[in-house]
This record gives structure tokens, sequence and C-alpha cells, in this order.
């Protein structure tokens, strides 16, 4: 994108934490507070926000991109652009893709079609074994060195269910500082047909039950692994009461857990499963109310470090089937921010500054993204996203600006939106348009 002017901010409230002015040069945070303004050089642009919350730009630990291989669903540019519009400045592209992203070669491919796009910094994920097949290690250590640097792998839509395996490719990523980010699903407690919350809800409706055991076993072996490796693991998209105890369990003991939840397992539960929506199947399943709420309050309290979409979009022939045959997944990066500000913020769970560390310096600390998470400070990239927190808004599938259109928050009000993102000091979003390469508006 083209170089921009500098510009100073005006009356931003940083991270719900008090106004300041903040000035951004050359894609850089030169200056923080009320005298910001007195280093601005010549020519500088001004945009005052009095009333906005300015947050460092978000990162999104979970992103499926689709591409290559289901550019029909999604293409690298079309996520990155709804990444964009939900304040997101850097994206984690899993690595079931077609080919999966299992070898430097395609990593790199990943990695040069976000830096084409350049709406966010997009970064991939490498495959923990080859073709997902949970039976041989993928080229760890050539992703590692690769331009990709990739630091994060994961199975992620299967489970490497092989403690041997398992603990293998913790001991493998050790070496340069990587993690697995790991689907938790004992294929032998909920297999493939598993799709619905094993309970009354799925007896009545009819559809394979998909016990919470099946996770919480999986977390409770790989904390395990993790702390005889001495590795880092991650939890993928936690979602029942049991797995949070055994996550809150293993950070009490030192062992080096990170776990991720999605703002879907936040606020839906088996409830919506009722009319037999296809939008609302997911892996892992909607829960109990019960469950939703010890998510709610292991986010606030730390135990679960980060929000991640685990964005997935779905072409119309996939999703819409009977239930039990439609694929798993659910739409995210436009709505993650909105969601987590209704149903933690605006319910006094969580502050604005918990947003930020939870949706921008977890997760990139976790991904070991350098430039991005580091806070509203002086000498910070200018990666900032600008959220107006008392708008309400109501959700329209049809102006997504992902190809996608299973999107389960449609015709619901949230509340907060996303008012501008800035990647590099470069504006990629605002309000609700995207910048394209020659700073023009792009009308959805």
């Amino acid at each position: 994108m083209s170089t921009t002017p500098p510009l100073l901010i005006t009356g931003a409230d940083i991270a719900g934490e008090g106004a300041a002015d903040v000035l951004v040069v050359d894609g850089t945070i030169r200056a923080v507070g009320t005298d910001a303004g007195a280093e601005a050089p010549q020519g500088v642009s001004r945009l005052s926000v009095d009333g906005l919350v300015l947050l460092p730009g978000l990162v999104d630990l979970h992103t499926h991109l689709r591409e290559p291989g289901r550019e029909d669903a999604e293409t690298v540019e079309t996520g990155s652009q709804a990444a964009a519009l939900g304040g997101f400045t850097a994206v984690l592209a899993m690595a079931n893709t077609t080919p999966v992203t299992d070898s430097a070669e395609v990593a790199e491919t990943v990695l040069d079609l976000g830096r084409r796009a350049g709406y966010v910094d997009v970064q991939p994920v490498g495959a923990v074994t080859k073709s997902l097949a949970g039976e041989e290690l993928a080229e760890l250590g050539l992703m590692a060195r690769s331009r990709a640097r990739v630091r994060v792998f994961s199975d992620d839509g299967r489970c490497v269910h092989d403690a041997r395996l398992m603990r293998r490719a913790l001991e493998y990523v050790k070496t340069f500082d990587g993690v697995v980010s790991q689907h938790a699903q004992d294929p032998r407690l909920a297999d493939g047909s598993a799709c619905c919350h094993e309970g009354e809800l799925s007896g009545r409706l009819g559809l394979p039950g998909w016990p919470a055991v099946a996770e919480e076993t999986i977390v409770a072996r790989d904390v395990m692994l993790a702390r005889h490796t001495g590795s880092r693991v991650h939890v993928a998209h936690v979602s029942t009461a049991g797995s949070v105890e055994v996550v809150r369990w293993a950070k009490a003991q030192g062992i080096a857990v990170t776990a991720e939840v999605t703002p879907h397992h936040l606020m839906l539960t088996e409830a919506e499963l009722g009319g037999y929506d296809p939008t609302y199947k997911v892996n892992p399943p909607l829960r109990p109310v019960e469950d939703t709420l010890a998510l709610r309050e292991a986010l606030a309290d730390g135990t679960i470090d980060a929000v991640a979409t685990d964005h997935a979009p779905h072409v119309r022939q996939d999703k819409e089937h009977a239930f039990a045959d439609a694929a798993f997944g659910m739409l995210g990066l436009e709505t993650a921010l909105p969601v987590v500000s209704t149903t933690m913020v605006a319910e006094g769970r969580m502050t604005w500054a918990d947003v930020a560390r939870t949706m921008s310096s977890a997760p990139a600390r976790i991904a070991r993204l350098a430039h991005h998470g580091q806070g509203v400070v002086a000498g910070a990239p200018a990666n900032l996203t600008l959220v107006d927190p008392t708008r309400t808004q109501t959700v329209d599938r049809a102006r997504s600006r992902s190809l996608s259109r299973n999107n389960p928050w449609h015709g619901r009000e949230l509340t907060g939106a996303v008012h501008l993102t800035m990647l590099r000091g470069q504006v990629t979003a605002r309000q609700g348009l995207v910048w394209g390469a020659d700073h023009e508006e792009s009308h959805r």
C-alpha cells in the first residue's frame, strides 16, 4: 500500500484507561500523551476520535483462509479483508488447505499470498503431521527455518491422538520455541460423525453425541506431556468447564500451557440446535449454558489466554444439508470483537484493557509475533484498532466481506463496532469499508 502522511490521533481512549493523543510517523507510534502533538512534523493529518477506544491491532490465532484449494469458500485476500474489517492486523492461517501446509513450500506460498493482499499479516500455521494423517511428523524444522518462520503447528480439524507422536512433536518444536496447538478430540470417544454435545438435547434431536470428556481427556494428556517435555502446548477452541479446570490446574503447576476460546463458545449454547440449522454445526460443538458461563469466567480471570475466531467459511453446497451431514464451522472474523464487547465488556466481565490482552498481546505472544501486540506505546509498530464502544449494529450476512455466508450472528444486534484498522500506519479498513491498495475505499 502507498505511503501515508504522518497522523495525529487526538482524544483516543487508550484501551479504556484514559484519553491521550497518538502520533504515528513512518508506520511507527512516535509519541503517546497530551503533548504528542508537539512532536508532530509539518503537514501532519489529524483525526479526532473523542469517545472511541484505541486498542493495539487484534491478532487471531485461528483462521481458516481456505487458500490454496478451496478458493470458492475463501481466499487469502477476501479473508484478509474480513479480518481488517474486524479490527485484526495479524491472523494465523490454519494448515488444513489443499495441499496441506505441511512443507516449507506451501507455508511460503501462504505467506506470499498474505503479503500480496496487504490487509493483515498472514502467518502460516504448519501441520503437525503429514497430510494431517496423524501418522508421521510433517517438515516441522524446515517450516520453522523457511521464510515463513512457522512457530505454531496444528492438525486442526483433527486431533493428534497418538500420544507418542504428540510427545515427539512437542520435543521437536521446543528446539526453536514453537508450540503445538491441539484440536482436542479423542476419536474413540467422539468420531467424525459426532456433531452435537452429548446429552439430553442430542438424544431428543437424534444427533450423534460429542461428549465433553472427549475433549477433556486429550487436554489432560497433553498438559502432562508438556510437563514431561518442558515444551509449550496450546489448547485450541476450549469448549467445556472440565477443560477449563484442567488448564487452570496445569497453570498452577507451572506447566507451559495456553488456551483459546472462540466468540461463538462465549455467547452461543446448544439451545441454538433446536431448529437443526447447520449454520450452528461447529467442532467442538456448542455446549450447555454451564460450560459457556465457565468459559466466560476463565477468559476474564486469565485461565484462558486468548480469544480466537476459528473463522471457518463454507460454500452453500457444503452447509445446506441435513445437520448431521453438513460441514463443521462458522464465520467469525468480522464479528469477533463485537461479540466479545457484547458478552464480556458490556456485561462488566472484562475491561477494554482485558480485550487488548486477550485479543492482541496474548495471542501475539503465543504465536511469537514480535511486531504485534506491543500495545499503544511509543516505539511500537502502528498496528492499531479504533473501536466505537457504544455503537450497536445488526449483523447482515449479505454484507460480509467473506465469500461465504455461514454466519451465526445474522440478525443479531451486537454492541461495539470497529471504526478503523491500521497496519503499520496504513489504514486497511474504516467505518465498514475496506481500503484498497490505492487507498480508495472499496465498497462491499
